[in-house]
């Protein structure tokens, strides 16, 4: 997707999460956003898998 499809919008978090997000992002040489849209995307994938095993 080109950086000019994406969309932004608002996310509400914890405050404790974020920060253990940014860390796992920093580990990662991620950005904070970058990490949430890898993570993301993994969570989409596994759950598309998990629903192809199903049928």
């Amino acid at each position: 997707m080109a950086e000019k499809d994406k969309k932004a919008f608002v996310l509400r978090i914890s405050p404790a999460l974020l920060k253990e997000v940014e860390i796992w992002a920093a580990d990662e040489f991620r950005s904070t956003n970058g990490q949430i849209e890898f993570l993301l995307n993994q969570a989409i994938k596994s759950r598309k898998k998990g629903k192809a095993k199903e049928e």
